[in-house]
Formats: C-alpha cells, structure tokens, sequence
C-alpha cells in the first residue's frame, strides 16, 4: 500500500488496519504471513563483483512499519521511564544523534589532549552484530528490564520461524527459516552498530575494560572483528600503547572514520574537508548532468537536499579553521549558483542575496549557534548546561545568559565546537536567547544573519 494512499484515506483505512494489528498482536501465536521478509542488496562501495560490498536490507510494507513503528514507541518510552540506557546511549534515543554522539566524546577528549594527557582512542567492531545475537539471549534481557509479558511474548512468536528470501533484479531466492541462512551469505556484513571509546588518562584501565568486553561477547555469543578494531594515537607525546582484544593485539591506524567523520592523529580536519567536497561535488555533477532545467525552482531543491548535506553532516565537530578548508568547501556553492538560470551573470555575494542564501560559512555559524540553543534550551538539554558552563554573576548587560569561556592551550581544543561557539553565543541580544523555542530563535538569527554582508 503506497503511503500516499494511507494519507489521503487516513480515516477510512484506520479501522480495518487496527483490526489487522489487534490480529498479529495476538500473544498466542504470530501469523504466519507476516514472518516472510523480502531481502534486497543496497551497494555501498568497492568492486560490485564482490557481494561483501552489499549491505542487506529488509524490506517491509508500509502498514508494517506503522506497526513496528507504533511498537517501537511504546518500548522506547518503557526504557526511558525505567532509566534502562545510560547517557552514554545516543542512538536510538529521542533527543540525541550521531551529532551529539560525537561532541560529547571529543568535547572530553579535546580537553584531555589540551591538558598534555596522554590518549588513545580504541574503535571496537562488532561481527555481524544484527544477525549472530541469539534470539533468546533478547528476549531474556527484555524480560530482565521489566518489559511485560505480552511484548516478550510476541517478540518470540514473531522471531520463531520468521523466514527470508533475497530480491536481485527480479529474481527470488527460495524460502529459508532464520536459523537455517543469514544475509551475510549474500553481504558478509550488515552494519557497524557500536563502538567502544576510551580516553586514556588518570585512572583509566583500558585493558581490564578491554578484558571485560570480551568477556561480554563471548557471553552473549558474539565477536568481534578484528579487523575492523583499531587504536588512534591522539596526543603530542603519545607513548603508543599496544592494546590486546582477547588474544589478538589491535592495530594501530593514523585515521579512522567515526560515525562517518574522519579522525586523524592530530585532530586535523582537512582530510574530511577534501572528502567532503569530493562527494558534494559528485553529486553536483550529476544534477547538472542528469537534469536539464536551469531554473532556480527546480535546481535550489536539489541542491539543498543532495548536495548540502555532505557539506554540513556533524559539521560542528568538523567545521574547518584553515582559509583553504574555507575555500575548497565554498567554491562547491559557486559552481553550484552559477548554473542557475538568471543569475550566472552576477557576482558570488549578489547570486546569493538572489537566492535567498548564505554563503556556508555563514550557514556554519547558524549551525553552531542552533545546536548551543539545542543544548542549552532544546532537545539536546538534560540535567544543567551539558557541555557548556553558565557564566555565574549579575550584571545586566548582554543577553543575560552569558557562557563561560574555557581556558585552552592548543588550537585542537580552540577550535572545538564547545569553545569556539561561546563568544558567538554571548554577542546575541537578549530577545535571541530568550526565544520560547527553537523555531522562533531560527527566525530570529535568520533575520539577523540576513542583514550581514
């Protein structure tokens, strides 16, 4: 059923699917047509020949997601009721990303290197982590933290003879049960799903952390993959420690790529800025050379969805310092506003007011100072100001909810998100940081970013 349909007929198809639902929410025995899943290839990259390069994805009807969907709310409510995460989870929970996932980490971590502290950072790799962890091994740890019996039990119904076929161009594989063939007969591997990160410093023992992962995995059954697993020397004077997982040594990497950002030993960002641009500026020429419209209406969208999004993924952990890292990324939105239709004749500055953009440096700005709202005020808020620290006093002038500005030795602590953005932050007037949400502060900067040159 295509979702369109589900849309426009949202009251005339309720009752009849909330009759089917209360049908496959029977604890006593799952359906048996809704236990086939259709397996389709999605390609990630490397030789197309080698079916390691494929990652496999189930592909599920739209009525079936509602359900799981709907599911998937009430579980995730149970946990956050009953503190089952920690606040180290960030994915999968409401309120938290792969953004705040990585500030938090390399917000510590900047500080540690910044105080001329020895740190590693270890990148662990779980093989095959979706499909090799025992059923019944979920199942019990859902019953441990107090979901009740009605999910644990249509959780097992639904996962006891649940059966899968693979879909390449049209042809189909048989039927196989779920113990009987995994995808990773056709893509060795699904999905890195977590990561172990330890910054060594005082009173850290990375090697009894490491003993007790193990020992984790081999309890519920599961390895890890070695070669995937790597070590990151971060610090100045780093005595370059040899980790061991088990029995192997882990190796040591000058780069690794964390939640799609690459990390180098010195913290440089330039590499990820190169990569970036290379694949915003792929995408670019497939537009000009798959679309034939020059039109701002049909060629704005495009960009802004396609090509803008390489441009700022987590770009608060990643944002470039050096003028040529500012360059490279720029001249991706020249060339892209000056195939636009009625304006290619104007300069850079003037194609923009146009437009209705700004220029990315400006748009990194917005970012900075709408993710420290997010932390401050929004969705990213917990307990206190996170990675920020309010600005004790009374005096009246500025906005009125002034950050303290850290102190820092090295420019891989200056230029972190967590400090740079603070003297930004505290240069806002009052009505901005007042603002009741986060859409009335988004209008409010725009506007005010609108009249910067």
């Amino acid at each position: 059923m295509h979702p369109r349909v589900l849309r426009e007929l949202a009251d005339e198809v309720a009752r009849p699917l909330s009759i089917i639902f209360k049908k496959y929410c029977s604890p006593t025995k799952f359906p048996l047509t809704g236990k086939g899943e259709n397996i389709t290839l999605i390609f990630k990259k490397g030789k197309k020949e080698d079916p390691r390069n494929y990652r496999p994805v189930s592909v599920t009807s739209v009525p079936g997601k509602i359900m799981e969907q709907t599911l998937l709310e009430t579980m995730l409510r149970h946990m956050e009721n009953k503190e089952v995460t920690g606040d180290g989870q960030h994915g999968f929970t409401k309120g938290k990303s792969c953004l705040t996932n990585l500030v938090t980490f390399y917000d510590g971590l900047t500080a540690l290197v910044d105080k001329g502290r020895a740190t590693d950072i270890i990148y662990l790799d779980l093989c095959k982590a979706f499909d090799t962890v025992p059923h019944n091994i979920l199942v019990s740890k859902l019953e441990r933290h107090g979901f009740d019996g009605w999910t644990t039990q249509w959780i097992r119904n639904w996962l006891d003879g649940l059966t899968q076929r693979v879909v390449v161009n049209g042809s189909m594989s048989k039927w196989r049960t779920w113990d009987q063939v995994h995808p990773q007969q056709v893509c060795r591997r699904h999905q890195a799903v977590w990561n172990s990160r330890h910054a060594g410093g005082k009173g850290c023992h990375p090697e009894k952390d490491l003993d007790r992962l193990e020992r984790w995995a081999c309890a519920n059954r599961m390895k890890f993959n070695m070669a995937k697993c790597k070590v990151l020397h971060v610090s100045q004077d780093s005595p370059k420690h040899n980790y061991r997982l088990g029995e192997e040594w882990i190796e040591s990497s000058p780069e690794e790529k964390d939640l799609g950002v690459l990390i180098d030993e010195k913290f440089n960002m330039s590499r990820q800025c190169v990569l970036a641009a290379q694949k915003a500026n792929r995408v670019l020429g497939c537009i000009q050379r798959s679309v034939t419209s020059r039109s701002r209406e049909v060629f704005l969208p495009l960009y802004s969805a396609l090509v803008t999004p390489h441009l700022e993924y987590c770009i608060q952990l990643w944002g470039p310092y050096y003028k040529t890292d500012m360059e490279l990324l720029e001249r991706i939105e020249r060339r892209a506003t000056k195939l636009i239709r009625g304006v290619e004749h104007l300069f850079y500055k003037d194609r923009l007011r146009e437009l209705g953009l700004f220029s990315l440096e400006k748009r990194r700005l917005q970012g900075d100072l709408i993710a420290a709202f997010q932390y401050l005020k929004g969705a990213y808020r917990k307990d206190g100001e996170g990675p920020f620290i309010r600005e004790c006093g009374d005096r009246t002038r500025g906005n009125g909810f002034k950050l303290k500005e850290g102190g820092f030795r090295l420019d891989v602590r200056k230029k972190f998100f967590t400090v740079r953005v603070v003297r930004y932050w505290n240069r806002l007037p009052r009505e901005f940081v007042d603002a009741p949400c986060l859409e009335v502060f988004k209008t409010r900067l725009d506007e005010a970013l609108g009249n910067v040159v």
